[in-house]
Formats: structure tokens, C-alpha cells, sequence
């Protein structure tokens, strides 16, 4: 028996990609009811187009082979994208699917064997690249509260386990991560934030339109809290109602993650955009804290990062600036 499982786990082999280029690995669940499986199939291709698009290795499971396997081809493809010569690229994980719930489990139903939230999480534990999940199921909140942490974007298609009716959100964002209409800012690409909000807003008129109560409401974390926000918060591209317990709001990482690149982005080098990425993060932070400083300290503190910006979109190498506490 041990052999046999043995031989199954070593059968199943972990796809390949260039370290040098970002990677998306979508998993296409389970079917469930017919018709469902069309619809994943569809979603998953479009994330797979915008992932060729965007110059990222696109890595599909559940689409072919036996389905008993997908978990292990899952773990597999998770473990060959946490090598370190690949830690400098973001990894996104997207799952495209059904979700259940039990009250104390998450799970995300493969055509074979479920992964839950505990197993995800462990899996990607050791990752040090930037990573973002994205569980488009029903059912799906708890994978947020285990896979949150720093230099993470999480989003769940629900707010809570309990909404276990067949999600939406996954359709609509797979049609807005690489659609030039949700390009709120005009910068010339959509970020994850506004394909969030895009979708948000279109599978609440789904619901709208069809005369049904919404039974899916999809949050966001990205600044490892375990917290999470809905679409509500936000006004534009900056969440501006206060979250509970007065916790620090998300958004702001998230509105980094680009699959497709402007040719802009595109020009600037890797360092010079990891840079302006840290820049923009102490600048947002620092505005977060700007009611609890002296306006003489906030604007002392603002103005070097502010200068070290200008220079970098100048073309310009500037010392590090002292970042905001």
C-alpha cells in the first residue's frame, strides 16, 4: 500500500516554469452541479490569457488528467514556486471552484481529495515571495484568517463560512484582472485592488438585477491583519471607513499588484519599482497616523519621501529616505 502511494505521489509531476517571471497557478475545482464545470473552465482560461499577457508562467490543475491526483498536483506546483532563485517574483494562487464549511474547516473542493485552509496555509508557509491567494468559492472567509501575513494580498469570494451558496465573484474577476475598464487611476493597467472592486461591484448588480438577496460578500486583506474589507469600504482606490477596532485599513499593497503591466511599469527596472512600491507603502502609512502627529512632525516626515519619489520617477537614484514609523 505505502508503495503504491509512494509511486501516485512521484507520478504526479511539479509543472516547470522561468524563475525570472511571475507565476499564476489557478486550480479548477470540482464541478458540483452540471453546468458549473463549463463556467470554471471559462474563468480559469481567462486568467490563464491574462497571464501569457502579463509575460507570467500560467499553471492550470484540474483541467486534464484523473482528478483523484489534483491535490497532489496542487502541493506539487506550490513546492516547485518556493525555490530561492524565484523569491524576488510574485506568486498568485487562484481557486476556481466550490467551497464548504463546516464550522470549524474550510475546504475547496478538487475533483479528487479537498484542500482546506490548514493545508494551504502550511503549504505556503515557507514562501518568501510575494504571494497572492485568491479563493473565488463559496464558503471561503476562513482561508483568509489562516493564509493573512506580511507582503500578502488575500482575497475570499465570501465574508464569512456560513455564505455556502455557489459564488459569482470569481467570474467577474477573472474577466476584470486584465481589462483596461477597471483601470480606475488610468495608469494604463488594472491592479488587483480595482479588478477587486470591479468585480465586487458587478456581482452585487448580478444579485441586483436577478430580484436575489446578495448571498456573497468578498473581502480583501493585504496588510496581514486577518481582518479583511469589502468594496464598501473604499472610495475609489482608498478605503475610507474606519475598520473595527480602529485596525490599519488595506488596499494600498494590493493596488501594487499588476498581472499586466503598463509599458511604463514595464520600462522602469525591477529595483527601481520595488522601491517605489516601499515609498508608496511609507507614504500611506504615514497618512494613516497623520491625526496622532503635530502637523510640523507629519509634514517633516512626509517630505523626504515625497523627494525620493520625485527622483525615482525622475529617473534619478536618491538615498533611502528614513521610513515612517
Amino acid at each position: 500500500m505505502i508503495n503504491a502511494v509512494l509511486a501516485m505521489l512521484l507520478s504526479v509531476p511539479a509543472p516547470s516554469s522561468l524563475p525570472d517571471r511571475p507565476t499564476v497557478i489557478v486550480a479548477i475545482g470540482a464541478e458540483g452541479e452540471a453546468g458549473y464545470g463549463k463556467e470554471f473552465a471559462q474563468w480559469a482560461q481567462r486568467w490563464e490569457a491574462a497571464s501569457q499577457r502579463g509575460n507570467a508562467n500560467a499553471v492550470v490543475i484540474g483541467r486534464e488528467g484523473n482528478g483523484d491526483e489534483d491535490k497532489q498536483r496542487l502541493k506539487a506546483a506550490i513546492e516547485a514556486e518556493l525555490k530561492p532563485d524565484r523569491a524576488a517574483q510574485p506568486l498568485w494562487v487562484v481557486l476556481i471552484g466550490h467551497g464548504t464549511f463546516d464550522g470549524r474547516e474550510a475546504k475547496f473542493n478538487l475533483r479528487g481529495p479537498d484542500v482546506s485552509d490548514e493545508e494551504l496555509a502550511t503549504w505556503l508557509s515557507p514562501c518568501k515571495r510575494p504571494l497572492a491567494v485568491i479563493d473565488c468559492s463559496s464558503a471561503s472567509a476562513p482561508f483568509l484568517t489562516k493564509l493573512s501575513g506580511n507582503d500578502r494580498v488575500i482575497v475570499t469570494a465570501t465574508r464569512s463560512g456560513q455564505e455556502n451558496n455557489v459564488a459569482h465573484f470569481g467570474d467577474y474577476l477573472s474577466a476584470a484582472i486584465a481589462d483596461p475598464a477597471a483601470d480606475l487611476d488610468k495608469d494604463g493597467q488594472t491592479s488587483l485592488l480595482e479588478a477587486f472592486l470591479a468585480a465586487s461591484s458587478h456581482t452585487a448588480e448580478f444579485y441586483a438585477s436577478d430580484g436575489r438577496i446578495l448571498t456573497e460578500h468578498a473581502i480583501l486583506d493585504d496588510n496581514g491583519d486577518k481582518l479583511g474589507i469589502g468594496a464598501d469600504f473604499f472610495s475609489g482606490l482608498r478605503a475610507t471607513k474606519a475598520a473595527r477596532d480602529d485596525a490599519p485599513l488595506d488596499g494600498p499593497r494590493a493596488r501594487q499588484w499588476h498581472l499586466v503591466l503598463s509599458p511604463t511599469e514595464q520600462a522602469m527596472p525591477a529595483e527601481r519599482r520595488g522601491r517605489r512600491d516601499e515609498l508608496e507603502l511609507a507614504i500611506e502609512q504615514l497618512r494613516q497616523q497623520k491625526d496622532t502627529l503635530a502637523e510640523a512632525d507629519y509634514y517633516a516626515r512626509l517630505e523626504p519621501l515625497l523627494l525620493e519619489l520625485a527622483r525615482l520617477y525622475a529617473g534619478r537614484d536618491a538615498a533611502p529616505t528614513t521610513r515612517a514609523r
